[in-house]
């Protein structure tokens, strides 16, 4: 009988700063090597006491004349310390028994702090303290402050960083003559981290700390080409793998729907149908990103490419982030290809028992050609027979696992389904060209005609009563008016003072008597929803008070008012996309932005940009400019790896020649262009894949 196998070695625990570590990413020594200093302390000089100034940051050194325990308003520690020159004050309000015996009388100090008036006198409040001999050097260097937890010292910190940039592979990964002379004139890569973690005295703090120094200009090239590279990498992966070609035939399906259209296409949406048909009639996945303005018209785009997956012989999904937008897309849908002899199927969470195992008996037979939904299209049950087309609204509010799971629907025939993604938040040019740089990019430049610019207007909360008076003079401009009053929260808030919806429906109902008043929000049931939107929709409710459930897709023509209540809470985009849901009829429309004093800084920016344009591109790039990259495209839920050090829009020339160089790179030099990428984005590449 053998014998049970030996346990294998348990591994030894990690310290708590070793834990920090790794809880901050820092587990290679390249990304301790690019663990840069938030700010710097200049310990390469000592001030005498006497020459210290209030507010100033300095180092002093000095020997403790007394140290004792004081119980003033609370417990604290002081320290007189004395120099040639003077005396300060040390005080420490919290404080440990070693740190009272390190400071005690005739020890020699040297203490780094802010320097500030107290009632002894010059005092320094928490300063950093070190016990030094007389012949103790001073640091050569600035002394760099890193971005930290509690569980991890600086001094910790510091000595990993050494160490790891002494053992970094930090090479040139090729020859600089590759690159433009103003690029190829910056220090490498090792040294402009040496420079950065260590600058000597003398150096240009500013430059370092606006990031204008040739240091940081070498690593946001660097980071700017790992992002080109990934993308192209993906870019190239995607373009070996196969998909079903989606050839084009005269007098099908495509051609009726066109001709039955109740409405002319507009000379954009002809041009983006065209791009995305001539993608699918390739044996390559298309991998598309189709944006515009809100109610520019990408549904019927999405029609006409479902239209095109079809005549072929294929399936087509639909997927969007919440049931009320995916209805709003069925509603459309069904109209239009129903006639056609289309057999549309619905899958939604809501949805069960019979009525979701005929609709996904008929998605696995292929009965069912297109296929609408919400999450549940991308279930585990959910089995298509052949799916060649997945389209995805509001592509930004799904994550990566999501996507890949969509796409995934077809790996059983060993084929990739086409993606179409839809975002009605157009992508300013300087994303379009980094985080987007590995699709391709349609966009509807054009509103369909009679559609009327909506008039922004700002009311403070104590004008409210005007605003509801200028409710009751829409509803009696015409039995077809009808007005949203969007709110924030469902329920009151013990942390922000917010009007609920629950509360203005309330106060409109009786400030509107015999005017029927809807409420629509998050707590309702998916059934509850849809029949509160179809009673808005007809017309028998002519005041809708919503939460933001009606954002995006909600299609009501008569609407003709909207009033968003503490618009100073709402995103920009979140406000535009709002707006986008008056102004879809014949009637001139407003939207009154209600906001509450004082506002901040970037509200003001925000509510300002919504009376000064109705232009969403105008509006995407002021958005990216006050929230950046990661929030502006819910990066941290998409798992797209965001840029530490680079800025997209002010490092555009930077941007520009990485986009130059990595073509270049993955065609002539692949190995050095995957260490690259590896070197800066480690395991984050493999999300850009998705």
């Amino acid at each position: 009988m053998s014998a049970p196998p030996s346990p294998s070695p348990a591994r030894p625990a990690l310290s708590a700063p070793a834990r920090a570590l790794r809880k901050l990413g820092l587990v290679r020594d390249i990304d301790l090597a690019l663990h840069l200093p938030l700010r710097y302390e200049d310990e390469t000089r000592l001030v005498p006491i006497a020459a210290l100034h209030d507010g100033e940051h300095a180092q002093v050194q000095g020997v403790v004349r007394d140290a004792r325990i004081e119980t003033r308003s609370r417990r604290q520690l002081v320290v007189w310390l004395a120099d040639a020159s003077g005396e300060l004050v040390l005080r420490f309000l919290h404080f440990y028994p070693s740190q009272q015996r390190q400071m005690g009388a005739g020890r020699l100090l040297r203490v780094l702090g802010e320097v500030r008036a107290g009632l002894l006198g010059r005092e320094m409040v928490h300063p950093t303290v070190r016990a030094v001999a007389p012949d103790t050097p001073l640091p050569s260097a600035l002394t760099p402050v890193y971005p930290a937890s509690a569980q991890l010292p600086q001094a910790y910190l510091r000595k990993a960083v050494e160490a790891a940039l002494a053992r970094a592979p930090l090479a040139a990964l090729w020859p600089d003559a590759l690159l433009p002379p103003e690029l190829a004139a910056l220090p490498s890569l090792r040294d402009a981290l040496q420079m950065l973690h260590h600058p000597v005295p003398g150096q240009p703090l500013a430059a370092l700390e606006d990031r204008s120094h040739p240091a940081w200009q070498r690593l946001k090239f660097e980071e700017l080409l790992a992002q080109q590279l990934a993308q192209g990498q993906a870019q190239s992966a995607r373009a070996a793998l196969r998909a079903p070609a989606l050839a084009a035939r005269s007098g099908a399906l495509y051609d009726a729907l066109a001709a039955a259209l109740p409405f002319r296409l507009t000379a954009a949406q002809r041009r983006v149908a065209a791009e995305i048909e001539r993608d699918l009639a390739r044996a390559q996945p298309m991998h598309r990103l189709l944006q515009g303005d809100v109610g520019s018209g990408k549904t019927v785009v999405a029609a006409l490419a479902a239209a095109r997956a079809i005549d072929a012989g294929w399936q087509c999904a639909l997927m969007a982030p919440t049931e009320l937008l995916a209805e709003q897309h069925l509603r459309k849908l069904v109209d239009w290809l129903r006639p056609l002899g289309v057999q549309v199927a619905w899958l939604s969470g809501s949805r069960k028992g019979r009525a979701r195992a005929e609709a996904l008996a008929q998605v696995a037979s292929g009965a069912a050609a297109l296929v609408v939904g919400t999450h549940a299209v991308i279930q585990r049950d959910v089995v298509f027979a052949r799916l060649g087309l997945a389209v995805v609204d509001e592509q930004h509010r799904f994550g990566v696992a999501q996507r890949l799971a969509l796409r995934d629907k077809l790996d059983q025939q060993q084929l990739e389904p086409h993606l179409l993604m839809m975002s009605a938040t157009p992508i300013p040019r300087t994303l379009a060209m980094s985080y987007f740089a590995d699709l391709d990019v349609s966009t509807i430049d054009e509103l369909p005609p009679g559609r009327k610019p909506v008039v922004t207007r700002l009311f403070g909360e104590d004008k409210r009563a005007q605003v509801v008076a200028r409710i009751r003079d829409e509803l009696a401009a015409g039995a077809a008016r009808q007005v949203y009053w969007v709110c924030p929260l469902v329920e009151e808030s013990e942390h922000v003072d917010l009007q609920n919806a629950t509360a203005t429906h309330a106060e409109l109902a009786a400030a509107l008597p015999g005017t029927a008043v809807g409420l629509l929000h998050g707590r309702l049931g998916a059934a509850e929803k849809a029949a509160v939107m179809a009673r808005f929709t007809c017309g028998e409710l002519r005041v809708l008070v919503a939460t933001t459930v009606i954002e995006v897709g909600v299609d009501v023509p008569a609407a003709s008012l909207m009033v968003i209540e503490h618009a100073e809470r709402f995103g920009l985009a979140q406000l535009h996309q709002l707006r986008g849901r008056v102004g879809r009829g014949a009637a001139a429309s407003v939207c009154v932005l209600l906001y509450a004093a004082p506002l901040s800084a970037t509200a003001k920016q925000r509510l300002r940009a919504m009376t000064e344009t109705s232009d969403g591109f105008e509006i995407a790039r002021r958005d990216l400019a006050l929230r950046g990259p990661g929030e502006f495209m819910g990066a941290r839920q998409s798992g797209d790896a965001l840029l530490r050090f680079a800025d997209i829009d002010g490092d555009a020339a930077l941007l520009d020649a990485a986009r130059a160089l990595a073509p270049r790179l993955l065609r002539e030099q692949p190995e050095a262009a995957a260490a690259h990428v590896q070197r800066w984005l480690g395991g984050r590449a493999e999300f850009m894949k998705a």
